[in-house]
């Protein structure tokens, strides 16, 4: 890591990760600094992209989202283009919610959320296998998740 950060920015951030609504006046309360010198720091960590952004943690399940599945894609051809053709895809997609490309015999790896298996089956075969940079896919729908999103070990 370039950036300098020490033991008061690791507990800043490590206290933003469980509750980004804290005040400055809260998280000196926290770290033993005064507000303006936790403005200065949240300031510098956002400056330098330690801190990359903000937002709310939705109840995925009460706004109608309750499937949870991970998509194991293979790609058509492994080239520059193919790539970046499934990667524009999966931007314009809000459903998939995590997308990782692997090593190994899958390409990549997705996380995706439904309302039901009629709406993964739509995803499936009508998004993802017409397009031209897939050629294999294949499902699992997670049955129960264990941990989701944790903060970062700081």
């Amino acid at each position: 890591m370039n950036e300098q950060i020490d033991k008061f920015d690791r507990k800043i951030l490590a206290l933003l990760q469980a509750d980004a609504r804290l005040t400055n006046n809260d998280l000196s309360e926290r770290v033993n600094l005064s507000p303006s010198q936790c403005s200065r720091r949240r300031q510098r960590l956002e400056e330098v992209g330690l801190i990359m952004g903000y937002r709310a943690v939705l109840d995925r399940e009460r706004l109608g989202f309750p499937l949870v599945n991970v998509i194991s894609v293979t790609l058509a051809t492994h080239n520059r283009d193919n790539a970046r053709r499934f990667a524009e895809l999966l931007r314009g997609l809000p459903e998939v919610q995590e997308a990782h490309a692997l090593t190994g015999e899958m390409d990549y790896v997705l996380k995706v959320v439904t309302r039901d298996l009629k709406s993964l089956s739509q995803f499936v075969n009508d998004v993802l296998l017409p397009h031209e940079s897939v050629q294999h896919v294949k499902t699992a729908i997670v049955l129960e998740t264990l941990k989701e999103a944790g903060p970062l070990p700081l």
